[in-house]
Protein backbone atom coordinates (compact mmCIF):
# COMPACT_ATOMS: atom_id res chain seq x y z
CA UNK A 1 0.00 0.00 0.00
CA UNK A 2 0.80 3.52 -0.76
CA UNK A 3 2.61 5.30 2.05
CA UNK A 4 0.99 9.25 4.01
CA UNK A 5 1.12 11.85 1.87
CA UNK A 6 1.43 15.52 3.27
CA UNK A 7 -2.28 16.66 2.64
CA UNK A 8 -2.22 20.21 1.34
CA UNK A 9 -5.31 21.53 1.81
CA UNK A 10 -4.15 21.74 5.68
CA UNK A 11 -1.89 24.52 4.72
CA UNK A 12 -2.89 28.22 5.86
CA UNK A 13 -1.84 31.08 3.34
CA UNK A 14 -1.44 34.46 3.68
CA UNK A 15 -1.64 37.14 1.43
CA UNK A 16 1.29 38.69 -0.05
CA UNK A 17 0.56 42.32 1.23
CA UNK A 18 1.22 41.12 4.38
CA UNK A 19 5.05 40.11 3.65
CA UNK A 20 7.62 42.01 4.90
CA UNK A 21 10.48 41.81 1.42
CA UNK A 22 14.28 42.52 0.85
CA UNK A 23 14.11 43.61 -2.75
CA UNK A 24 11.67 46.43 -4.08
CA UNK A 25 11.20 47.51 -8.03
CA UNK A 26 11.32 51.57 -6.93
CA UNK A 27 14.59 51.05 -5.22
CA UNK A 28 16.65 48.10 -6.60
CA UNK A 29 15.68 48.00 -10.45
CA UNK A 30 18.97 48.56 -11.92
CA UNK A 31 19.38 51.30 -14.88
CA UNK A 32 20.74 49.67 -17.66
CA UNK A 33 22.59 53.39 -18.12
CA UNK A 34 24.50 53.05 -14.29
CA UNK A 35 27.90 52.79 -14.23
CA UNK A 36 29.39 49.99 -12.77
CA UNK A 37 32.33 49.24 -11.35
CA UNK A 38 35.60 49.75 -13.40
CA UNK A 39 36.84 46.62 -14.99
CA UNK A 40 40.76 45.13 -14.12
CA UNK A 41 43.11 43.98 -16.67
CA UNK A 42 42.39 39.81 -16.70
CA UNK A 43 38.37 40.84 -16.82
CA UNK A 44 38.36 43.17 -19.23
CA UNK A 45 40.24 40.74 -21.65
CA UNK A 46 37.32 38.02 -21.44
CA UNK A 47 34.99 40.32 -21.18
CA UNK A 48 36.46 41.40 -24.67
CA UNK A 49 36.68 38.61 -25.91
CA UNK A 50 33.19 38.14 -24.66
CA UNK A 51 31.95 40.88 -26.51
CA UNK A 52 34.11 39.58 -30.14
CA UNK A 53 32.01 36.15 -29.76
CA UNK A 54 28.55 37.67 -28.70
CA UNK A 55 29.37 39.70 -32.15
CA UNK A 56 30.02 37.22 -34.03
CA UNK A 57 27.92 34.80 -33.53
CA UNK A 58 25.04 37.00 -34.05
CA UNK A 59 27.01 38.49 -37.44
CA UNK A 60 26.11 34.74 -38.43
CA UNK A 61 22.94 33.40 -36.85
CA UNK A 62 24.06 31.51 -34.33
CA UNK A 63 22.49 31.16 -31.09
CA UNK A 64 23.48 33.37 -27.62
CA UNK A 65 21.99 31.35 -24.99
CA UNK A 66 22.18 33.67 -21.04
CA UNK A 67 21.23 30.64 -18.57
CA UNK A 68 20.76 32.69 -14.62
CA UNK A 69 19.68 31.58 -11.41
CA UNK A 70 17.47 33.63 -9.39
CA UNK A 71 19.30 35.94 -8.26
CA UNK A 72 19.98 37.98 -11.62
CA UNK A 73 16.36 38.98 -10.71
CA UNK A 74 16.13 39.74 -7.58
CA UNK A 75 19.95 41.89 -8.02
CA UNK A 76 17.24 44.35 -10.19
CA UNK A 77 18.86 42.93 -13.70
CA UNK A 78 15.47 42.45 -15.33
CA UNK A 79 16.11 45.69 -17.33
CA UNK A 80 19.41 44.94 -18.41
CA UNK A 81 18.00 41.33 -19.47
CA UNK A 82 15.20 43.56 -21.38
CA UNK A 83 17.47 45.95 -22.91
CA UNK A 84 20.12 42.96 -24.12
CA UNK A 85 16.58 41.07 -25.74
CA UNK A 86 15.61 44.18 -27.63
CA UNK A 87 18.94 45.18 -29.19
CA UNK A 88 18.59 41.36 -30.35
CA UNK A 89 21.97 39.92 -28.40
CA UNK A 90 20.27 36.76 -27.14
CA UNK A 91 18.17 34.46 -28.74
CA UNK A 92 17.07 32.29 -25.62
CA UNK A 93 17.20 33.24 -21.59
CA UNK A 94 16.69 30.57 -18.85
CA UNK A 95 16.21 30.57 -15.52
CA UNK A 96 15.03 28.01 -12.71
CA UNK A 97 11.68 27.58 -10.96
CA UNK A 98 12.78 30.38 -8.19
CA UNK A 99 13.91 32.83 -11.02
CA UNK A 100 10.42 32.90 -12.39
CA UNK A 101 8.83 33.29 -8.97
CA UNK A 102 10.28 36.48 -8.38
CA UNK A 103 10.15 37.82 -12.12
CA UNK A 104 6.23 37.83 -11.23
CA UNK A 105 6.00 38.52 -7.66
CA UNK A 106 7.89 42.09 -9.20
CA UNK A 107 5.56 42.00 -11.82
CA UNK A 108 2.57 41.32 -9.69
CA UNK A 109 3.29 43.32 -6.23
CA UNK A 110 7.00 45.57 -7.05
CA UNK A 111 8.30 43.52 -4.32
CA UNK A 112 10.02 39.85 -3.33
CA UNK A 113 12.21 37.79 -1.63
CA UNK A 114 11.17 37.33 1.86
CA UNK A 115 12.95 36.74 5.17
CA UNK A 116 13.21 32.80 5.11
CA UNK A 117 15.07 31.87 8.07
CA UNK A 118 12.29 34.09 10.30
CA UNK A 119 9.27 32.66 7.93
CA UNK A 120 10.12 29.45 8.35
CA UNK A 121 9.71 29.88 11.98
CA UNK A 122 6.36 31.24 11.85
CA UNK A 123 5.61 28.21 8.83
CA UNK A 124 4.44 31.60 6.87
CA UNK A 125 7.33 30.71 4.16
CA UNK A 126 6.31 30.24 0.78
CA UNK A 127 2.77 29.74 1.79
CA UNK A 128 1.65 32.86 0.16
CA UNK A 129 -1.36 32.89 -1.70
CA UNK A 130 -1.26 34.95 -4.42
CA UNK A 131 2.31 33.72 -5.46
CA UNK A 132 1.31 29.77 -5.09
CA UNK A 133 -2.33 30.47 -6.46
CA UNK A 134 -1.63 32.67 -9.64
CA UNK A 135 1.43 30.74 -11.01
CA UNK A 136 -0.07 27.21 -10.36
CA UNK A 137 -2.89 28.56 -12.08
CA UNK A 138 -1.07 30.17 -15.23
CA UNK A 139 0.84 26.77 -15.49
CA UNK A 140 -2.65 24.33 -15.62
CA UNK A 141 -4.08 26.66 -18.43
CA UNK A 142 -0.48 27.24 -19.87
CA UNK A 143 -0.15 23.31 -20.09
CA UNK A 144 -3.48 23.47 -21.83
CA UNK A 145 -3.06 26.22 -24.45
CA UNK A 146 0.30 24.09 -24.99
CA UNK A 147 2.80 26.84 -23.60
CA UNK A 148 5.96 26.20 -22.02
CA UNK A 149 6.83 26.82 -18.00
CA UNK A 150 8.08 30.42 -18.65
CA UNK A 151 5.86 31.46 -21.49
CA UNK A 152 2.78 30.51 -19.24
CA UNK A 153 3.90 33.16 -16.55
CA UNK A 154 5.25 35.46 -19.53
CA UNK A 155 1.24 35.39 -20.65
CA UNK A 156 0.24 35.83 -17.07
CA UNK A 157 2.14 38.70 -16.65
CA UNK A 158 2.16 40.49 -20.13
CA UNK A 159 -1.91 39.98 -20.47
CA UNK A 160 -2.11 40.99 -16.98
CA UNK A 161 -4.88 37.75 -16.76
CA UNK A 162 -5.89 34.53 -18.00
CA UNK A 163 -8.86 33.04 -20.10
CA UNK A 164 -10.60 30.07 -18.32
CA UNK A 165 -12.77 27.16 -20.41
CA UNK A 166 -15.92 26.12 -19.76
CA UNK A 167 -15.99 22.93 -18.24
CA UNK A 168 -18.12 21.55 -21.64
CA UNK A 169 -15.57 22.97 -23.91
CA UNK A 170 -12.52 20.59 -21.44
CA UNK A 171 -14.88 17.77 -21.78
CA UNK A 172 -15.54 17.85 -26.01
CA UNK A 173 -11.92 18.88 -26.51
CA UNK A 174 -10.62 16.01 -24.35
CA UNK A 175 -12.85 13.38 -26.38
CA UNK A 176 -11.99 14.58 -29.47
CA UNK A 177 -8.35 14.49 -28.81
CA UNK A 178 -8.40 11.14 -27.13
CA UNK A 179 -7.27 8.63 -29.92
CA UNK A 180 -4.90 11.57 -31.66
CA UNK A 181 -3.64 13.43 -29.26
CA UNK A 182 -3.94 11.83 -25.74
CA UNK A 183 -1.39 14.29 -23.98
CA UNK A 184 -3.97 17.45 -24.63
CA UNK A 185 -6.74 15.38 -23.85
CA UNK A 186 -5.08 14.91 -20.62
CA UNK A 187 -4.19 18.40 -20.39
CA UNK A 188 -7.60 19.56 -20.49
CA UNK A 189 -8.73 16.75 -17.78
CA UNK A 190 -5.92 18.27 -15.79
CA UNK A 191 -7.37 21.85 -15.94
CA UNK A 192 -10.95 20.48 -15.58
CA UNK A 193 -9.78 19.12 -12.32
CA UNK A 194 -8.62 22.39 -11.25
CA UNK A 195 -11.02 24.62 -12.68
CA UNK A 196 -13.74 22.36 -10.56
CA UNK A 197 -11.47 22.03 -7.30
CA UNK A 198 -11.25 26.07 -7.25
CA UNK A 199 -14.78 26.96 -8.73
CA UNK A 200 -13.39 28.33 -11.08
CA UNK A 201 -15.52 30.26 -13.84
CA UNK A 202 -15.38 30.64 -17.28
CA UNK A 203 -13.78 33.23 -19.19
CA UNK A 204 -11.16 36.05 -18.77
CA UNK A 205 -9.79 36.58 -15.54
CA UNK A 206 -8.23 39.65 -14.98
CA UNK A 207 -5.63 39.84 -12.52
CA UNK A 208 -3.48 43.24 -13.24
CA UNK A 209 0.71 43.09 -13.43
CA UNK A 210 1.48 47.08 -12.32
CA UNK A 211 4.86 46.55 -12.92
CA UNK A 212 5.24 44.46 -16.08
CA UNK A 213 7.64 46.67 -17.47
CA UNK A 214 10.00 45.07 -15.27
CA UNK A 215 9.46 41.52 -16.22
CA UNK A 216 12.07 40.04 -18.05
CA UNK A 217 9.24 36.59 -18.82
CA UNK A 218 6.66 39.40 -20.37
CA UNK A 219 9.34 40.99 -22.47
CA UNK A 220 10.57 38.09 -23.80
CA UNK A 221 6.84 37.23 -24.67
CA UNK A 222 6.68 40.55 -26.72
CA UNK A 223 9.61 39.87 -28.52
CA UNK A 224 9.34 36.36 -29.28
CA UNK A 225 12.58 35.13 -27.64
CA UNK A 226 12.19 31.89 -25.60
CA UNK A 227 12.05 32.14 -22.12
CA UNK A 228 12.42 28.84 -20.77
CA UNK A 229 11.89 27.78 -16.62
CA UNK A 230 13.46 24.84 -15.38
CA UNK A 231 12.34 23.91 -12.32
CA UNK A 232 12.80 20.66 -10.02
CA UNK A 233 10.16 19.38 -8.21
CA UNK A 234 9.77 20.82 -4.47
CA UNK A 235 12.31 23.18 -5.31
CA UNK A 236 9.94 26.10 -5.09
CA UNK A 237 7.52 27.48 -2.55
CA UNK A 238 4.62 26.93 -5.45
CA UNK A 239 4.52 23.38 -4.27
CA UNK A 240 3.09 24.15 -0.89
CA UNK A 241 0.02 25.64 -2.48
CA UNK A 242 -3.01 22.72 -3.20
CA UNK A 243 -3.52 23.86 -6.50
CA UNK A 244 -0.42 22.29 -7.55
CA UNK A 245 -0.21 20.31 -10.14
CA UNK A 246 2.38 17.74 -11.04
CA UNK A 247 0.75 16.86 -14.55
CA UNK A 248 0.91 20.73 -15.46
CA UNK A 249 4.34 21.44 -14.35
CA UNK A 250 5.80 18.26 -16.08
CA UNK A 251 4.13 19.10 -19.33
CA UNK A 252 5.28 22.80 -19.13
CA UNK A 253 9.19 22.10 -17.79
CA UNK A 254 9.13 19.52 -20.54
CA UNK A 255 8.20 21.48 -23.39
CA UNK A 256 10.81 24.34 -21.98
CA UNK A 257 13.13 21.60 -21.90
CA UNK A 258 13.00 20.77 -25.12
CA UNK A 259 13.31 24.57 -26.63
CA UNK A 260 16.42 24.82 -24.87
CA UNK A 261 17.74 21.63 -26.00
CA UNK A 262 16.89 23.32 -29.64
CA UNK A 263 18.47 25.97 -29.22
CA UNK A 264 21.70 24.20 -27.65
CA UNK A 265 21.56 21.76 -30.79
CA UNK A 266 22.16 24.99 -32.62
CA UNK A 267 25.69 26.49 -30.40
CA UNK A 268 28.04 25.76 -32.88
CA UNK A 269 29.55 29.06 -33.62
CA UNK A 270 27.35 30.55 -30.82
CA UNK A 271 28.05 31.76 -27.39
CA UNK A 272 26.34 30.24 -24.25
CA UNK A 273 26.46 32.13 -20.75
CA UNK A 274 25.63 30.38 -17.26
CA UNK A 275 25.09 33.15 -14.71
CA UNK A 276 25.26 31.92 -11.04
CA UNK A 277 23.85 28.85 -11.22
CA UNK A 278 25.82 26.17 -10.00
CA UNK A 279 23.06 23.01 -10.29
CA UNK A 280 20.51 23.91 -12.95
CA UNK A 281 22.36 25.55 -15.95
CA UNK A 282 25.17 22.75 -16.17
CA UNK A 283 22.61 20.02 -15.84
CA UNK A 284 20.40 20.70 -18.49
CA UNK A 285 23.36 22.19 -20.71
CA UNK A 286 25.03 18.62 -20.51
CA UNK A 287 22.01 16.67 -21.36
CA UNK A 288 20.94 18.99 -24.16
CA UNK A 289 24.43 19.13 -26.16
CA UNK A 290 25.04 15.35 -25.82
CA UNK A 291 21.32 15.39 -27.75
CA UNK A 292 22.34 17.31 -30.12
CA UNK A 293 25.96 16.26 -30.69
CA UNK A 294 24.07 12.41 -30.96
CA UNK A 295 21.80 13.75 -33.83
CA UNK A 296 24.60 15.59 -35.22
CA UNK A 297 26.64 12.85 -35.49
CA UNK A 298 24.02 10.74 -36.92
CA UNK A 299 24.68 13.05 -40.25
CA UNK A 300 28.47 13.11 -40.33
CA UNK A 301 28.63 16.51 -38.04
CA UNK A 302 28.98 17.54 -34.79
CA UNK A 303 28.53 20.35 -32.42
CA UNK A 304 31.27 22.82 -32.00
CA UNK A 305 33.38 25.95 -32.23
CA UNK A 306 31.08 27.07 -29.17
CA UNK A 307 32.38 29.82 -26.53
CA UNK A 308 31.08 28.75 -22.54
CA UNK A 309 31.31 31.76 -20.09
CA UNK A 310 30.86 30.92 -16.10
CA UNK A 311 29.99 34.13 -14.39
CA UNK A 312 29.62 33.05 -10.24
CA UNK A 313 31.08 34.71 -7.22
CA UNK A 314 33.16 31.82 -6.03
CA UNK A 315 36.97 32.07 -6.25
CA UNK A 316 38.88 29.95 -8.88
CA UNK A 317 42.53 30.50 -9.78
CA UNK A 318 42.42 27.81 -12.60
CA UNK A 319 42.84 28.52 -16.34
CA UNK A 320 39.82 26.18 -17.34
CA UNK A 321 41.05 26.78 -21.21
CA UNK A 322 43.44 24.17 -20.32
CA UNK A 323 40.66 21.64 -19.34
CA UNK A 324 39.79 20.53 -15.95
CA UNK A 325 41.94 20.63 -12.85
CA UNK A 326 43.32 17.61 -11.54
CA UNK A 327 41.76 16.05 -7.95
CA UNK A 328 43.81 17.76 -5.53
CA UNK A 329 43.31 20.76 -6.93
CA UNK A 330 40.50 22.94 -5.02
CA UNK A 331 38.94 24.18 -8.50
CA UNK A 332 38.41 20.94 -9.20
CA UNK A 333 35.59 21.13 -6.96
CA UNK A 334 33.66 24.00 -8.51
CA UNK A 335 31.21 21.06 -9.83
CA UNK A 336 29.80 23.52 -12.40
CA UNK A 337 32.85 25.04 -14.29
CA UNK A 338 34.00 21.26 -14.09
CA UNK A 339 31.34 20.36 -16.24
CA UNK A 340 31.49 23.13 -18.60
CA UNK A 341 34.85 22.07 -19.25
CA UNK A 342 34.20 18.94 -20.15
CA UNK A 343 31.07 20.48 -22.82
CA UNK A 344 33.76 21.25 -25.55
CA UNK A 345 34.18 24.47 -27.71
CA UNK A 346 36.01 27.07 -25.08
CA UNK A 347 35.06 27.59 -21.63
CA UNK A 348 36.00 30.71 -19.24
CA UNK A 349 34.91 31.60 -16.20
CA UNK A 350 34.81 34.73 -14.93
CA UNK A 351 34.52 35.59 -11.03
CA UNK A 352 32.03 38.89 -11.09
CA UNK A 353 28.78 40.12 -9.19
CA UNK A 354 26.35 39.67 -11.94
CA UNK A 355 25.31 43.39 -11.73
CA UNK A 356 28.80 44.28 -12.87
CA UNK A 357 29.13 41.33 -15.26
CA UNK A 358 25.64 42.36 -17.35
CA UNK A 359 26.26 46.47 -17.02
CA UNK A 360 29.52 45.98 -18.41
CA UNK A 361 28.19 43.19 -20.90
CA UNK A 362 25.54 45.43 -22.57
CA UNK A 363 27.89 48.16 -22.40
CA UNK A 364 30.62 47.45 -24.41
CA UNK A 365 27.88 45.58 -26.58
CA UNK A 366 26.89 48.71 -27.43
CA UNK A 367 29.91 50.92 -27.85
CA UNK A 368 31.29 47.66 -30.35
CA UNK A 369 28.84 48.67 -33.07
Amino acid sequence: MPGPQFDRARIKTYPLKERENRVRVDVDMVDPHSQPRALVACEATLLATLVERIRSARATDAPVVMAFGAHTIKNGLAPVLIALMQEGWLTHLATNGAGIIHDWELAFCGQTSEHVARNVAQGCFGNWEETGYMLNLALVVGAYEGRGYGESVGNLIENEGLHIPSLDELKSEAEKAFETDPARAAAAIDLAETIRRFDLDPGPLSIGHPHRATSAQAAALRLGVPFTGHPMIGHDVIYNHPMNHGGALGRTALRDFLSYADSISRISGGVYLSIGSAVMSPMIFEKSISMGQNVAAQDGSSIENHFIMVVDLAESDWDWSAGEPPEDHPSYYLRYNKSFSRMGGDMRYLQMDNRDFLLHLLQDLRSAK
